[in-house]
């Protein structure tokens, strides 16, 4: 289907004829974003455009630095997904240094991952996307948060995903230094070993986690999942785009969260493509519109058609649901368990309703846990071979990670002095912005018409891309390597007489 996004956003603006809806800002996720909804004279959806206005360049500014700082510039971009660049900047530092981290790195690697997927996770099921299903999706703005979800779910409950959270971040901070802007990766290794005598606290944590995730799963059934509106809402066509899905997998095509290949499935589920890291710029391309400060990637191969999904589409999405599209299932058990309800639940493979993502989300929880739990029962994770010093000059490194919101790629270049002369980040919410865009503006033609617009139903436009726990911050980047600069003149009219830019 074409949802002729391609217009100009400046065309669409300049109509005389044409009302326009601005949701600014959007709420609930990481970063800055904005709406722009115009209606034709019936008062239906002429056009729908999700902005984001605001630019990074850590591209840019990583040039010169060397390249061991790049794990703590990198988790600089977002306070709320840190870890996960400060992993894949790590990891690109092994391949940059052509060092193989020993088995108990990776395992510790692995352990504080897992840690932060749970407690991400967990942050937006109860915080930020949760409110919309647990409170309702057309409640009071002021009870669609976290106090909302405590006054419905009760204190007890509160409490738990509060000292979860809290208890899981401890563990962050005891094996990388700092929750927010982890000290951990290394090239070759990490930079702190778990200690015999605090294993007994991670054990206790772990189970308390995965206890954690199962009652997440509980908490889903019962409040989403038994509310026949809610289903119907999750199974619309208003929030159902069929594209490609792409996601880490382990030798068995199971979800991995740290490692493994890139595996692309179909619109039909069907593998397209499973490669190395170092192959990823031969499947990933960008593709840039003048209305917004982020980049719109597809599958190169296929080249740009356009915001369109279906089988000629060449959009593809990462995130949860895209993970377990792009898998042949879970690597432990009652995260397969889940898995395979969810989709048996959903009419099978692939899903294709964007807020299932919410769903996939617990399933993964359960997985994170499920692996924490794992990982401090392994009789390596307290030995002192925690490092391979490098020994190789550097040249080219590339790492690649899942973060919570989908596959996120780190490529640095170096000169043998070992300072960037090329970095390029091509972040979650980036891969998943073309089919974000797409589904803001479905959801706003299949929810408003005849010009009737409430509060509540602006929330739920805004649900089409907060399915997605989407993270602005990481994903913007300016071709040009500079700001640009728009200015308009308006007639008394509201009409744009005349348009200056730098």
């Amino acid at each position: 289907m074409e949802t002729g996004i391609k217009e100009n956003w400046n065309e669409a603006q300049a109509r005389s004829n044409t009302r326009r809806i601005v949701v600014d800002p959007i709420t609930r996720l990481e970063g800055h974003g904005k709406i722009d909804i115009f209606l034709d004279d019936k008062g239906d959806v002429e056009r729908a455009y999700f902005q984001v206005p605001e630019l990074r360049g850590f591209e840019v500014f990583s040039r010169g630095r060397p390249a061991e700082d790049m794990p703590q510039i990198t988790s600089r971009i977002c306070g709320v997904c840190p870890t996960a660049h400060h992993m894949a900047a790590t990891k690109a530092l092994d391949d940059l240094y052509k060092v193989e981290p020993t088995s108990t790195a990776k395992k510790i690697r692995e352990l504080v991952y897992n840690i932060f997927f749970l407690e991400d996770h967990a942050l937006h099921v109860y915080v930020l996307g949760g409110p919309d299903f647990i409170v309702g999706p057309q409640a009071p703005k002021e009870l669609r948060n976290i106090l909302g979800v405590i006054q419905k779910v009760g204190i007890d409950i509160g409490k738990r995903v509060i000292g979860t959270r809290r208890q899981l971040r401890e563990l962050i901070t005891y094996l990388g230094g700092k929750v927010i802007h982890p000290v951990l990766g290394l090239p070759g290794g990490v930079a702190k070993r778990l200690a015999p005598e605090d294993l007994p606290k991670f054990k206790e944590i772990a189970k308390e986690g995965l206890d954690f995730a199962l009652f997440t799963l509980q908490v889903f059934k019962d409040i989403v999942l038994k509310n026949e509106e809610y289903v119907k809402l999750i199974t619309s066509d208003a929030y159902t785009h069929e594209t490609y899905y792409m996601g880490l997998v382990d030798e068995n095509n199971k979800v991995n969260f740290y490692d493994g290949l890139i595996r692309v499935v179909d619109p039909s589920g069907k593998e397209y493509a499973k490669f190395h890291t170092h192959d990823y710029l031969d499947y990933v391309a960008e593709h840039v519109e003048p209305w917004s400060y982020i980049k719109f990637n597809y599958l190169k191969p296929l080249g740009w058609r356009g915001f369109t999904d279906g089988p000629d589409t060449s959009i593809f999405s990462v995130a949860p649901l895209a993970r377990l599209n792009a898998a042949d299932g879970m690597a432990t058990p009652e995260a397969q368990k889940a898995y395979e309800e969810m989709f048996t639940v959903l009419g099978g493979k692939p899903v294709h309703y964007t807020l299932a993502n919410h769903w996939a989300r617990v399933v993964e929880m359960i997985y994170a846990a499920e692996r924490i739990v794992e990982l401090v029962n392994d009789e390596e994770i307290t030995s002192k071979d925690i490092r391979t010093i490098p020994t190789n000059k550097p040249s080219v490194g590339i790492g690649v990670v899942e973060a919570p919101r989908g596959t996120l790629f780190h490529h640095y270049e170096t000169g043998e002095t070992g300072l960037i002369e090329k970095a390029n980040l091509i972040v979650a919410t980036q891969n998943n912005a073309s089919r974000i865009a797409m589904s803001v503006e479905k959801s706003a033609k299949a929810l408003i018409h005849n010009g009737n617009v409430s509060e509540g139903l602006l929330n739920m436009i805004e649900m089409a891309f907060r399915a997605y726990d989407p993270c602005h911050g990481c994903a913007t980047h300016s071709i040009p390597g500079q700001m640009p600069l728009v200015a308009r003149i308006y007639n008394k009219d509201k009409n744009i007489v005349e348009e200056i830019k730098r």
